[in-house]
C-alpha cells in the first residue's frame, strides 16, 4: 500500500482552549512530514465530511488526534481499504491535567506540560500510521457452516434447536440411548412466569420432538465424539459408539501422520486392554463450530460421614430423590439437609448455589403434594433465591407443612426404622431433634469436565480446556465478559458444564452459545477474529528462518492456536487466533507479529516520545496499558478529571501477556526514567480477558530485574499493576505514586547517550 498522510486535530472538548493547536500542528508537519489540518468538531457531520473530502482525493492513512480511540468508532472509519489512528488528546492529556489545590496557583508550566504530552501523542500517533499496514483476513479455502452440539439434554436441545432456526445445520451428538438428558428423571420444574408460585410441567419431551423432526439436525444417539482435530470453520470431527474406549482417550501429542490414521480410524491400539479404535463414520465429519452442553453429574457428598450418605438406607442425594418422587410416591416426612454441617462449618456442599436452595424448595412441595400430613424440614445455612424465584421462596415459606430453618446439621442417624436429624445453632436459639422416613442431601452439579474428556481435542496443549485450573475447573475463559467462551476458541459451553442453572437459565444459556457459534463460523468466514478482538483481520505472522524452536509461543499461547511439530516449529491455526498477541511478547527472536502491532511497531512509538535532559520536573515513565480494563479505567479516570501526571505516556496493547521485554529494556536504555505494566486482575476474584497475561506479563517483568541490575539500573523502576476495569479511582494512586517513586530516584543514568 503506497500511504498518502494525512493528521487532523479536533479543536472541540476543550481540546482548542488547553492547547496551542498551531503548535501542536507544526509538531507533526515538522518532525513527523506529514500535512496537519485542524477542525472544531471532527467528529460531527461537518469533521467527517471535512476528512472525506481529502480521503477523496488520496488520502488513505488518517492520523485523528481528538477523543479516546474507545469512542466514535463509526465516526472516523473510513473504510477497510483506509488505515485510522487515533490520538487521545482529550482523556489522558487535557482531562488528566491535575488541578492546583484551592488557594494554590497553577505551576507555571502547566500549559508546557500538556503542551508537551500532547506533541508526544500526536508523534506516537503518526508513527503508528507509518508502521501499520492494511490487515489481510485469513481466508479458508471452504468454511464448513454445520454446527456439532455434544449433549443431548435440555441446553444441547434447545442450542441445536436455535441454531436450526437460524438456518444452519446441526449434528446433535448424544452418548445415551435416549435424548433428553437428567431432565427425563424430573418431576416438576421452577415456575417461569407470574405469579412465581407455582410448580410447572416438564417441558423435555416437547422438545425432544421438536428436535427429532427438525430436518436440519442430525440426531446420533448411543455416539461420542472421539476427536475433534483442526479449527473454527475447519473442525473434523470423528465419532465412536457410546463406551467404546480408545488410546485417544488418554492422548499424548498427535503428529500429522497420526492425524491421518484418525480420519481413517484405522489406527489400532497401542495399549493392552483398550479396544481398537472404532469411528462410526469412514471419515471425519466437518463442522465449523462446536456447542459444548455435556450437562453436570451430582458431586460427592460421602465425604461427609455424619451424614450418612452410601451407608443409610434412606439417605438420598436431591438428584437421587427427583428419580424416587417422579417413579411413586415420596415418604410423609423428609428433611432437606443444605449444607455438610459438622462444627464450626457454614459452608455449602460442593458446587452448591442458587439452583441447590430453589430444588429443596421444589421438593419440599412433593413431600405435601403427595402425604395428607406431609411434612418437609429444609436446614439451611444459605438460602439462595434470586430474581423473581423469591415469590416462590415465599410461597413456600407459606405452606404450613413446611419448615424452614438456619441451622448445622451435626448427625444423622437411624431410630428404629427411620431417621433422626440432629441441628445445632437454629434460628430458634436452641438446637432440635428431627424424626424423618427420608434424608436429602443437596449434591451440588458438577461440571462433568471434572470427571472426564467430554471433549477430545487434537491440540498440542492437550484434549480438553481445564489445563489452565481456573474456576473449578469450569469451561468459560472469561466468566464475567465472555459468557459461552471457552478456552478452545470454536468451542461454546452451556448448561450445567457452563454453571449450576436451572431450566430457564439453560435455555437462555444455550441460545447464547448457539448464537456465539453461529458468530465465530461467520467470523471464520470473513477471516477475522472473535471476542475478545470481534472482528480484527490481523493475526500473528512469523518470521520462521529466525526461530529457535524454543517453544515458548506455544507454550504461553491461552487459547491452543499453536501446534508444533517434531522439531518444536510452531504450526499456526489462524482461526484458533484471538490476536491477543501473548505469542509475540512471548519470543525472544522478535519473529512474531500482526500488521498493525509488532515489535519494531511498539518500540517506534516508545522512541518517538521526547525524553528531556537534566529536568526533575521534566522525567518520562511510560506505561503499556492493556486495551481491555486498564485503558477503558484511564480512559474514566480523566472523564472524573482525577489528575494524573504529566509525566506519564500511555501505549495502549492488547493484553499484557503480548509485551515484550525488549520494549521496556529498549525505553530505558533510551532514558525513560520508568515503565509500568497495567492490565486486567487476575487470581480468584477477577481474571485477564485473555485468561493469562497479566500473570504471564508479572513473571517476566520479576525477571528483567535481573536484566536491569547488571545495566546498573535499580529493578524498581519497572513495575506491573493490575486493575479491574470498575477501579477507575484507584487510578490516580497508582500511576501517581509510582511517578514519585521515580521521582526520588533521580533520573535515569542512561539519560542523554
Amino acid at each position: 500500500m503506497d500511504k498518502n498522510y494525512c493528521a487532523y486535530i479536533c479543536a472541540g472538548c476543550g481540546i482548542g482552549d488547553a492547547l496551542d493547536l498551531e503548535a501542536l500542528s507544526e509538531v507533526v508537519t515538522g518532525e513527523m512530514s506529514m500535512d496537519c489540518k485542524v477542525h472544531d468538531c471532527l467528529c460531527g457531520a461537518e469533521g467527517r465530511a471535512f476528512i472525506e473530502a481529502d480521503v477523496k482525493e488520496g488520502v488513505n492513512t488518517v492520523v485523528v488526534g481528538a477523543c479516546s480511540p474507545r469512542v466514535m468508532a463509526n465516526e472516523f472509519d473510513f473504510g477497510k481499504d483506509k488505515i485510522t489512528v487515533r490520538a487521545n488528546l482529550r482523556e489522558q492529556v487535557i482531562w488528566t491535567e491535575v488541578k492546583p489545590a484551592e488557594g494554590e496557583e497553577p505551576h507555571a508550566e502547566a500549559a508546557e506540560f500538556l503542551a508537551e504530552a500532547a506533541a508526544d501523542y500526536m508523534r506516537m500517533a503518526c508513527t503508528r500510521a507509518q508502521k501499520t499496514e492494511l490487515a489481510e483476513p485469513y481466508q479458508l479455502e471452504v468454511t464448513n457452516k454445520i454446527i456439532l452440539v455434544m449433549g443431548g439434554g435440555l441446553a444441547g436441545l434447545t442450542a441445536a434447536k436455535e441454531s436450526a432456526a437460524a438456518g444452519y445445520d446441526v449434528i446433535l451428538v448424544e452418548k445415551e440411548d435416549n435424548l433428553g438428558g437428567k431432565a427425563l428423571g424430573w418431576r416438576k420444574s421452577f415456575p417461569t412466569k407470574a405469579p412465581w408460585t407455582d410448580l410447572e410441567e416438564n417441558p423435555i419431551q416437547a422438545l425432544v420432538a421438536e428436535v427429532v423432526n427438525n430436518s436440519r439436525i442430525t440426531v446420533k444417539t448411543a455416539t461420542e465424539v472421539a476427536r475433534i482435530t483442526g479449527s473454527p470453520g475447519d473442525f473434523g470431527i470423528s465419532f465412536k459408539a457410546a463406551g467404546t474406549k480408545t488410546e485417544w482417550d488418554a492422548p499424548a501429542k498427535v503428529t500429522v501422520d497420526e492425524q491421518d490414521l484418525i480420519n481413517k480410524g484405522e489406527k489400532e491400539d497401542p495399549n493392552e486392554g483398550l479396544q481398537k479404535y472404532t469411528e462410526i463414520n469412514s471419515e471425519a465429519t466437518k463442522v465449523g463450530s462446536v456447542v459444548l452442553a455435556t450437562g453436570w453429574k451430582p458431586a460427592d457428598v460421602s465425604e461427609y460421614e455424619h451424614l450418612g450418605h452410601g451407608k443409610l438406607t434412606n439417605v438420598v442425594t436431591n438428584a437421587e430423590f427427583e428419580k424416587i418422587s417422579k417413579l411413586g410416591k415420596v415418604p410423609a416426612t423428609v428433611a432437606f439437609v443444605q449444607s455438610p454441617g459438622g462444627k464450626d462449618n457454614d459452608n455449602d456442599f460442593p458446587y452448591c448455589n442458587s439452583v441447590t436452595s430453589m430444588v429443596a424448595l421444589k421438593q419440599a412441595q412433593y413431600v405435601c403434594e403427595d402425604n395428607v400430613d406431609g411434612r418437609a424440614f429444609i436446614l439451611y445455612q444459605h438460602m439462595r433465591t434470586p430474581g423473581s424465584m423469591e415469590l416462590f421462596y415465599k410461597n413456600t415459606q407459606n405452606n404450613d407443612g413446611i419448615f424452614l430453618t438456619k441451622g448445622c446439621v451435626t448427625q444423622v442417624e437411624e431410630n428404629g426404622g427411620g431417621l433422626r436429624v440432629a441441628v445445632e445453632d437454629t434460628l430458634l436459639g436452641e438446637d432440635i431433634t428431627i424424626d424423618v422416613d427420608m434424608v436429602v442431601l443437596a449434591a451440588g452439579m458438577e461440571p462433568v469436565t471434572l470427571h472426564e474428556n467430554s471433549i477430545n481435542l487434537a491440540y498440542r496443549q492437550g484434549p480438553a480446556f481445564n489445563d489452565l485450573d481456573l474456576f473449578d475447573g469450569y469451561a468459560d475463559s472469561h466468566f464475567i465478559c465472555f459468557p459461552y467462551e471457552t478456552r478452545r476458541t470454536g468451542v461454546y459451553a452451556c448448561g450445567g458444564v457452563r454453571k449450576a442453572e436451572t431450566m430457564e437459565e439453560a435455555v437462555d444459556d444455550a441460545t447464547g452459545a448457539a448464537l456465539k457459534a453461529i458468530q465465530c463460523i461467520e467470523s471464520a468466514d470473513r477471516g477475522v477474529s472473535v471476542h475478545p478482538r470481534s472482528g480484527d483481520a490481523t493475526y500473528p505472522e512469523f518470521f520462521m528462518q529466525r526461530c529457535t524452536q524454543c517453544k515458548r509461543c506455544t507454550e504461553e499461547c491461552p487459547f491452543g492456536a499453536l501446534d508444533d511439530d517434531d522439531n518444536g516449529t510452531p504450526l499456526p491455526n489462524p482461526t484458533r487466533c484471538r490476536r491477543c498477541g501473548t505469542c509475540m511478547g512471548a519470543c525472544p527472536e522478535r519473529i512474531i507479529g500482526f500488521k498493525d502491532y509488532n515489535i519494531d511497531l511498539i518500540g517506534s512509538m516508545v522512541k518517538a516520545v521526547e525524553v528531556p535532559e537534566d529536568d526533575d520536573d521534566r522525567l518520562r515513565i511510560v506505561v503499556f496499558v492493556c486495551e481491555n480494563d486498564a485503558y477503558p479505567a484511564i480512559d474514566m479516570a480523566g472523564m472524573k478529571r482525577l489528575g494524573l501526571s504529566h509525566m506519564v505516556r500511555f501505549i495502549p496493547v492488547r493484553c499484557l501477556g503480548s509485551v515484550n521485554m525488549a520494549w521496556i529494556r529498549d525505553a530505558l536504555s533510551a532514558g525513560m526514567d520508568g515503565a509500568m505494566l497495567l492490565g486486567c486482575t487476575y487470581g480468584d476474584d477477577y481474571q485477564c480477558h485473555f485468561v493469562k497475561g497479566s500473570e504471564i506479563a508479572n513473571k517476566r517483568m520479576e525477571n528483567i530485574g535481573d536484566t536491569l541490575s547488571t545495566l546498573g539500573l535499580e529493578p524498581e523502576r519497572c513495575v506491573a499493576n493490575q486493575i479491574a476495569i470498575t477501579d477507575y479511582d484507584k487510578i490516580p494512586k497508582i500511576i501517581n505514586d509510582f511517578v514519585d517513586e521515580i521521582v526520588e530516584m533521580g533520573p535515569n543514568p542512561f539519560k542523554g547517550f
